[in-house]
């Protein structure tokens, strides 16, 4: 997967009288074919606030907000030059227009790329980087309703994109945790939402309880320590320290913990860390950081599987750390299983019965196999899983009939006992034979 920020004024280009957005999406769906030309998928955060980026007009710090709103004679930015991160423009939020723009754009947007198999997740928030937070020990001052949202506009906007989003995993920062800036922690109809959280900093010197102020840990907790049962969870690595990108595959530890051992914990299904590949370590490699993007998220291993002629029963089992967020389906070619994976938790096992019948060559092997279909992956992605029974033949073949015994026959044809399990044709008839 890669990440992309995107500022809404880049797609919108105006609106009409009776409050139509009007769109040009080309902009961000350049980002996504450019992403899925490397084969991978896109994780989007749209931004308003991003101190010192010239990604909005090449000029420092513009806001993303669209340009039919700044235009109003009653929005009014304010501007601050952030210690340590530059020039920043501050979406005004006494404005109407702002509040009822920033709503019908996530409804628009999930309207259009709901079921686009080029976006994995989104990420959501508020403030600087949407990261719920613009710095008060930086010398900017939360103004709720100025240069930030109320919490009751907050809480109304997240209500409404539970509504609109349904489809689309998203995720808010871990510092909505903080009950300065946001109504989260304590409030009940925000905690029975499904969203997941992503962790700017994570991995950094102090994120764990018990190695410093333990920050992030405390803010992961305050957003509920079973949010990952529903919601993705993920982020990046710190950049705190020049280290910590470079260091985290270190297979001893980053600040005394493993990155397998934080994956776990958070239960991780990915995690932005660029800078790592360009480490002189020995541990900065392809094949390191292979293990750890395969100690994120889940990973399916089919204990049992049988078929009868009719329909095929798999046994399936989440090994990894984390479900799978979207629906996932076992099938065989075009018949898929009414089961699906989606929400199957580590350690979990499910059955799911496919309506069709795996294909048997003449030895009893299989010819077509279970796979796993989606319609959020790429056309040029799989799903892999683990198998861990072996394949052995289905009943006994006869080598003549000498007894003028009823002769029995599985569908590829080959002459099988009176023991076997299955379709067997009888005489010219299908009949099933102790199925399952």
């Amino acid at each position: 997967m890669e990440f992309s920020y995107v500022a809404p004024s880049k797609v919108v280009t105006g609106c009409d009288e009776d409050g139509t957005i009007q769109y040009d999406w080309g902009y961000l769906d350049r980002i996504l074919d450019d992403v899925k030309s490397r084969n991978h998928q896109s994780i989007i955060r749209f931004f308003y606030e991003y101190p010192g980026e010239k990604m909005v007009d090449d000029k420092a710090g513009t806001s993303g907000v669209p340009a039919y709103i700044k235009a109003r004679s009653d929005y009014k930015e304010t501007y601050k030059k952030v210690a340590g991160d530059g020039e920043t423009y501050y979406a005004d939020w006494s404005n109407s227009e702002l509040k009822r723009f920033t709503k019908q754009f996530y409804t628009d947007f999930a309207q259009k790329y709901e079921n686009d198999s080029r976006i994995a997740f989104v990420e959501v928030g508020f403030g600087h980087w949407s990261e719920y937070h613009i710095y008060d020990d930086n010398g900017v001052k939360i103004d709720f309703g100025k240069n930030f949202p109320t919490k009751e506009y907050q809480k109304e906007f997240f209500l409404h994109l539970s509504t609109v989003m349904g489809n689309i995993p998203w995720s808010i920062s871990k510092d909505a945790a903080s009950d300065e800036y946001t109504p989260f922690a304590s409030d009940k109809d925000l905690q029975k939402l499904s969203f997941g959280i992503f962790d700017d900093s994570f991995m950094h010197e102090h994120h764990e309880i018990g190695t410093g102020d333990g920050y992030n840990e405390v803010c992961w907790n305050k957003m509920g320590k079973n949010r990952w049962e529903t919601g993705v969870c993920g982020g990046e690595i710190s950049y705190y320290s020049d280290k910590d990108q470079t260091n985290f595959t270190n297979p001893a530890g980053l600040y005394g913990h493993t990155w397998e051992e934080q994956s776990s914990k958070y239960h991780i299904s990915f995690m932005i860390a660029n800078n790592n590949p360009s480490g002189r370590n020995s541990y900065n490699n392809a094949t390191r950081f292979k293990e750890c993007s395969m100690a994120t998220g889940y990973h399916f291993v089919v204990t049992n599987c049988e078929t009868d002629g009719f329909q095929t029963k798999v046994i399936v089992k989440n090994t990894g750390v984390a479900p799978l967020y979207r629906d996932a389906y076992f099938a065989i070619g075009s018949v898929r299983s009414e089961e699906t994976l989606k929400g199957l938790l580590p350690g979990e096992s499910l059955e799911v019965v496919i309506p069709t019948s795996v294909e048997i060559d003449s030895n009893g092997d299989a010819i077509t196999k279970p796979v796993i279909a989606s319609d959020y992956i790429l056309d040029t992605q799989t799903i892999e899983y683990d198998c861990n029974i072996t394949t052995t033949h289905i009943g006994t073949t006869l080598q003549d009939n000498k007894e003028g015994k009823m002769q029995r026959y599985n569908v590829s044809g080959i002459k099988v006992t009176d023991t076997y399990k299955g379709i067997v044709i009888e005489n010219g008839k299908k009949v099933r034979k102790q199925p399952f």
